[in-house]
C-alpha cells in the first residue's frame, strides 16, 4: 500500500471509529460488542458513556449482571429476572424521543436462553431515529444445549426450528457494527512469536491447565485493542484494528499498528532481519577483528616492490633465480 493510500485510511479510520463511539449522525443504529474473560467490554463501554455525556446524549444502562452501573450513566433499569416484555416496557419510559439516547445492554445471555422471545424482534424495536443500542455478548458463555428427547425431536422436525441460526450468527447478521475486544499484552505476545515464527500462545481456557481459567495479561490496565467490523448503509464493510486507552489516561485511539509498543517491535525485528539477511548470504564470517586488522596491515607481500614502478607501463616482476632452476640465457632471449 502506498504512503498516500495509507495516510488516508488512517484518517477515514480514525474518523470512523469517533464517529461510532460519538453515537453521531446515527452512524451505527445497533453496535455488538464481542468480549470475554480475557478482555471485557468495560474499557469499550466507558469510551461510549464518556463521548455520549460529552455530546449531551442520555444513557440508558440495562443491567443483566452489573452489579454496579458504570458512572455518568442517566438511567439505571435493573433486568435481571424480568420478563422481556416488562424490560421494554421499562426502557420505553426511559427513553426520550426528543432526547438522543445510548442504550446499553450489559448482557445478551438471558436473552439469547428465553425459551419464548423471539430474539431478532425484541432488539429491532429498541433503536429509532433518536436511540441507539449498545449490546454485550459474551463469547466465552457456553448457551445450554438442547434436550435430545423425542418430543424436543419431533417438534424442531415440524416447525422448522432445527435450521435456525444460532444467536450469535443471528446478532452478527442483525449488527450495523461488530467490534471484539481483545487483551493488548496478549496481542503482544502474539505478535512476537508470530515474528518468530512460533506457534501462536494459549491463553486461559485455551491452554489446557486444569484451574486456570484466565490467561497471564488479561484486562490490561493500559487499554485494550477493538476490532471493529462496521456495515455501511451501501453495504460495504470496513474493517480496522484500533488501540483504545483508557478513558482516564493519557492518549488518544489510535490504529494498533500506529501503536508505540506494537510498532516497536516492528521497528526492532526489521533491523535483526536486516542484519541476519546479510549474514545467511555468506558461508562464512567476512567481518575482521581489531586483531586480525592490525596484523593485516604488518603483512609485507613478497615482491610488492615490483607495483611501485612510476609511469605507464605496468609493474615488474622480481624474481631471484635459485640453484634448483634449471634456466638458460639464450631460450630465455628466444
Amino acid at each position: 500500500m502506498s504512503d498516500r493510500a495509507l495516510q488516508h485510511r488512517r484518517v477515514h479510520n480514525l474518523l470512523l471509529i469517533q464517529k461510532l463511539l460519538s453515537s453521531r449522525d446515527a452512524s451505527s443504529p445497533f453496535t455488538l460488542v464481542l468480549d470475554s474473560v480475557e478482555q471485557s467490554a468495560g474499557p469499550l463501554v466507558r469510551h461510549y458513556i464518556h463521548h455520549a455525556k460529552a455530546s449531551k446524549m442520555d444513557v440508558v444502562f440495562v443491567s443483566y449482571e452489573s452489579l454496579k452501573p458504570p458512572a455518568d450513566v442517566t438511567a439505571l433499569i435493573k433486568a435481571r429476572g424480568k420478563d422481556p416484555s416488562a424490560v421494554r416496557k421499562e426502557i420505553e419510559r426511559c427513553v426520550s424521543s426528543s432526547r438522543r439516547t445510548l442504550l446499553i445492554l450489559d448482557s445478551l445471555y438471558p436473552l439469547t436462553t428465553h425459551p419464548s422471545l423471539p430474539l431478532s424482534s425484541f432488539l429491532s424495536s429498541l433503536p429509532s431515529p433518536t436511540t441507539s443500542l449498545l449490546a454485550i455478548y459474551h463469547t466465552d458463555v457456553p448457551l445450554p444445549s438442547p434436550s435430545l428427547s423425542s418430543s424436543t425431536l419431533t417438534n424442531t422436525t415440524t416447525t422448522g426450528s432445527i435450521y435456525t441460526p444460532s444467536p450469535l450468527t443471528l446478532l452478527r447478521y442483525l449488527a450495523t457494527t461488530v467490534l471484539t475486544t481483545h487483551s493488548f499484552s496478549q496481542m503482544l505476545a502474539r505478535k512476537r512469536a508470530k515474528e518468530k515464527s512460533r506457534p501462536d500462545p494459549l491463553f486461559g481456557t485455551d491452554e489446557g491447565k486444569e484451574g486456570v481459567l484466565v490467561g497471564v495479561g488479561a484486562n490490561d490496565k493500559r487499554g485494550c485493542v477493538v476490532e471493529m467490523e462496521h456495515r455501511r448503509k451501501s453495504g460495504r464493510g470496513v474493517e480496522e484494528w484500533f488501540f483504545l486507552p483508557e478513558v482516564n489516561g493519557s492518549g488518544a485511539v489510535v490504529l494498533l499498528e500506529d501503536q508505540e509498543l506494537y510498532r516497536r517491535s516492528d521497528d526492532r525485528e526489521g533491523r535483526s532481519d536486516g542484519v541476519e539477511a546479510r549474514v545467511e548470504l555468506a558461508t562464512f564470517e567476512l567481518g575482521l577483528t581489531a586483531k586480525q586488522r592490525r596484523d593485516r596491515e604488518g603483512v609485507v607481500l613478497p615482491y610488492f616492490d615490483a607495483q611501485k614502478e612510476e609511469g605507464g607501463g605496468g609493474g615488474r616482476i622480481l624474481y631471484d633465480m635459485g640453484v634448483e632452476d634449471d634456466f638458460d640465457e639464450e631460450e630465455d632471449e628466444i
